[in-house]
This record gives structure tokens, sequence and C-alpha cells, in this order.
């Protein structure tokens, strides 16, 4: 989705503007010699192991912005340097257009590059479409959940890779968001809590490192990856590892949270992340001649999809939601899910028919767009407080999408993230024919997971039942052609206990009226017969 909006009375466009947002090139980087002989100066060793089982090497991009440029900057008089990107060998800076415009005397300044594009003197022209403002409050409404998480995984058939025990474990992942509060108290984040799966983070915004604030977005976000309350809700990697950065501000839109989230991808770079999931993405403005056009959305225009696009030429995976503007008058993909490389998630409902508000393709390039689907409506979730709660948005289809890359990632952890990409688009339902609302469709885990091993097909040994242990109720995973079957429950004499025909469209066994101990499970489709133990709580 686009950033989270408050509702903003006319006349506080107004406030301001005399002070405007640029970037700031620079035309050198100097002592890169000192880095590339001692990296560690740059990455953790983790992220320095990831760049070299993917063939990546050290360039220009990895050295940090020269001190000395950003401190002559800041020497100058009514300029303000908000965020900076080594990536980008730049700065985001403020101020009159007069002083900034002062700054190309600095001779290591290469160019500047004002968010008012007509302020450029090759700028672009004025927008050519304007889409509509959103009060992006509705867009992740929520209500209380009587059901359980498992649509979401079993959509995307994570499950399977779940029962394999690819949870996300031993993977990084990075969630750029408006804020994470309650994820240090709330119940279904105990878990991540207790096992030190919460890294560390930073608030880009406030520049501090209380990122348990912000916007409740985030933690709704978080919820569905690494989420956990038993019966209740499941994130789709549970066991991954994860870094919560702060780079949205809930309460303005400015081009600065783009540079915001590129300098926060360049920290998750030197941290060793693999995965970053962003539910964010940018068009609009509360300064209108910021704004981005239809035509930005190619790839290589906006400040954060060229940032987007050098996370992955670093080897991580960025995943992004696609937009909720599909209902409006300009219903196209926002920054930065126009990049070439990264994952664009669109939303579909529980029965993987596209939701009205899911934004569509192409890009402005004519590239597909969104790439693959996920479920985005009616989506479990946890809130700030624990509550279980459903809400809808691309924000929420995308975090699903991108716990199962991290779980995929885990199975093949010696691919690299082109590769694992790859994997995932080709197991799409619509791969062969994709389409503008559905991009190459919904994903098949298990099925990139088959193709990563190299073989056509799962075994009958891939029907099983879970969870196990339970609780109550169990299901049964069918695989590719077997889609009905008989389940029998047995004591361990032999004798016996239940016996019930199952689907894939009613694949679930109520298991209360046992008594907690240990039982043996059948599950016969058509002759081909699996076993195993099942544990009742």
């Amino acid at each position: 989705m686009k950033k989270i909006v408050v509702v903003i009375l006319f006349f506080s466009c107004f406030v301001g503007f005399s002070q405007e947002d640029a970037w700031v090139y620079f035309n050198a980087k100097n002592n890169s010699q000192s880095y590339y002989d001692n990296p560690l100066l740059m990455f953790s060793q983790r992220a320095i192991d990831r760049r070299t089982k993917q063939n990546i090497p050290f360039d220009s991009k990895d050295i940090p912005v020269d001190p000395s440029f950003i401190n002559q900057i800041k020497g100058v008089s009514g300029i303000t340097v908000m965020a900076k990107s080594k990536w980008l060998n730049a700065l985001h800076i403020r101020g009159a257009q007069t002083v900034i415009n002062s700054l190309k005397s600095f001779s290591f300044v290469d160019k500047i590059d004002f968010a008012n594009k007509s302020l450029n003197t090759t700028g672009k022209k004025a927008a050519l479409y304007k889409m509509k403002a959103v009060n992006k409050k509705l867009e992740i409404k929520t209500d209380f959940a009587y059901g359980g998480s498992a649509n979401q995984i079993q959509m995307l058939h994570g499950d399977v890779l779940h029962q394999k025990n690819y949870t996300g474990s031993g993977m990084l992942i990075a969630v750029m968001d408006a804020g994470f509060p309650g994820v240090n108290a709330a119940q279904p984040f105990q878990k991540l809590q207790a096992n030190n799966q919460i890294l560390g983070g930073y608030d880009f915004v406030s520049r501090n490192a209380n990122f348990y604030t912000g916007d409740s977005h985030g933690t709704m976000v978080l919820s569905s990856m690494g989420g956990y309350k038993d019966s209740a809700l499941v994130g789709t990697a549970p066991d991954a590892s994860y870094y919560l950065f702060r780079t949205e501000d809930a309460a303005t839109e400015n081009p600065v949270e783009e540079s915001y989230w590129v300098e926060a991808a360049e920290k998750a770079d030197s941290l060793g992340v693999d995965v970053i999931n962003t539910s964010l993405g940018y068009f609009e403005f509360d300064n209108t001649a910021y704004n981005h056009t239809y035509n930005d959305m190619d790839g290589k225009t906006a400040f954060m999809t060229r940032g987007a696009e050098i996370a992955f030429s670093r080897g991580m995976i960025v995943v992004v939601s696609a937009g909720n503007e599909g209902a409006t008058v300009n219903p196209h993909i926002a920054v930065p899910a126009d990049g070439i490389s990264v994952l664009t998630v669109g939303a579909v409902n529980a029965a993987k028919t596209v939701t009205s508000f899911s934004s569509i393709g192409p890009s402005f390039d004519g590239r597909v767009k969104p790439d693959v689907m996920a479920q985005g409506q009616a989506v479990v979730l946890s809130d700030s407080s624990g509550n279980i709660v459903t809400a809808n948005g691309t924000s929420f289809s995308s975090p699903i999408t991108a716990g199962m890359v991290a779980c995929l990632w885990q199975a093949f952890p010696n691919k690299t993230n082109k590769e694992i990409k790859d994997l995932i688009v080709k197991s799409a339902d619509r791969y062969t024919s994709p389409n503008n609302q559905y991009g190459y469709g919904i994903p098949d885990f298990s099925m990139a997971l088959s193709n990563g091993l190299g073989i056509n097909d799962f075994s009958i040994k891939d029907v099983f039942l879970y969870p196990n242990p339970t609780t109550d109720i169990s299901t049964v995973s069918f695989y590719q052609s077997f889609d009905t079957g008989i389940l029998r429950v047995y004591s361990l004499l032999g004798q016996k206990i239940r016996e019930q025909i199952i689907t894939k469209s009613s694949p679930t066994i109520s298991l209360k009226a046992l008594q907690a101990g240990i039982y043996i499970y059948e599950i016969d489709c058509n002759g081909n017969v699996t076993t195993g133990k099942l544990i009742k709580q």
C-alpha cells in the first residue's frame, strides 16, 4: 500500500513549502581502498558470507559517503541534511531553492535533483496523471477474527514447507514500515521475543533506537510473518529473525520517506539480511509539486525504486506491496512496486479472486506487474494490543509472501536471490498467461520447492496431517492430483476410533472427543496409504 495517510486539511499544503526537498549527488568517494581491504568496516560477517555465496563482489556503491562532503554540506547555512545514501552517493537535503542551487559550486557535487521536478533544468513536466488521495485507514480496517490463519498460508501451499521444517529458521527479514508498537509486549509476539528473534532495528524518522513506536501498521505487517498464537495465528515465517526499521512517518507524505527507506535498506544489507518486506509505496505527496507520475513507474526513475534495485544487486530479495489503488481513476502500481527486480505482490480474497483495491500493472515501460498474488482481504493478523483481527490490503499480501520467500530460501541456502525469485514466479498459476490484474498469479511454494529439488512431483508421503500435536482440529494437506481421501484414527492397540472422508474443500477433522494421548492416523488416497503418529494434547 501507499503510506498510511491521515486526513490533511487543505490549508496545511501551504505550510513550510518555502523549504524544498532535494537530493545532492556527489562525484567521488575517497579512501575506498581501505574499505575494500577491510570489508568488516562496512559489513557484518553474515553480510560478507551472503555476498560470497552469491558471488557478488564489493564495488563503489558499498563505500560510505565521504564524511567531509557531508560536513561541508551541513556547514552551509540554511541546509538541513535529512538522510544519506551510500548506494546512490547522495544526501537528501532541505532548504531554500537558491541555497540548494548554491551547492553546485562545490567541486565534489555532481548534480542536484529537486523533488519538485519543475525546478530541475532537465526535469520532467507536470504530472500527466494524478492519483486521488485516499484515506489509508480504510485499507487496514479491522474487526474481530473468528477463524485461523490457515487459508492465507495454504493458498500458497506454505503449509507443505512448514511441515518439512522450512519455517524461516536461520533467515533474516527486514521490515520497513510505519512503526511497531506492541511488538515488545503483545502476546502474539512473545515467541519472537522469548527466542531473541527480534535482532534490533531503528527509527529513521525520529533518529533513535526506539522502533517500538509509531503507527501500528508495521505491527500488523510483522504479525503475518512472525506472529504466533496457538489455534489463532501463525505467521508464514515464524522461526525467522527480524530487524524492524521505521521509515514511514504516518503524519506526513514527503519524499524524504523514500530516502529513509533507502538508508534502511543499506543498513539491512550491512547486517546480512536476506529478505526485505516493504508494505509502503509512494505516488502523491503533501506538496503536490513533488508528486510522481505514471511515467515515473519505469523501474529506474524514483529514488526509492533505484535503491530497491541496488538492494537486489547486493543479493537480497525485496518484496513489495502492489498498492491499493485498483478501484481509483489511476489504478496502477506505485514506487517501488515498479522495480524491475522487486517481487511485487497484489491481493486476492480467500477464494483466489483479485480484490477490487489491488493495484494493477503494467509498469510504465510495459513489464508485467504485479509479479504474484496472495491473500490480502480478510487477512488474519495481530494488532498492537495482541487482539487477533482481520484486515484488508496489499500491505498484508506482501509480508505473507515475504515470509514464504524466507522459508523457501531456507531450503536452498546456496541458491542466489535471482534463482529463488525465479522459482517462485515460475510456480505461479498464471505463469504462462500473465495479465495486468493477477501478474503471474498465485505462487505454489510446494511446487517451487520440488522444482528447486529437480523433481517433478512429491510422493504420496507428502500427504500429511497437521497441526500435530493438536488440541482439537487437524487438517489434511493434499498435493497436486490427490484431492480426496479417507482419514482413519486408531488407538495404539489398533482399534479404529474415527473414520472420515476428507477433501481439499473440506480437509479438517475434529478430534475434540479424543482423550489426550498418542494415536496412529492413516490417510488413504485412492489406495495410496500414508500413516503416521498423531499426538492429542
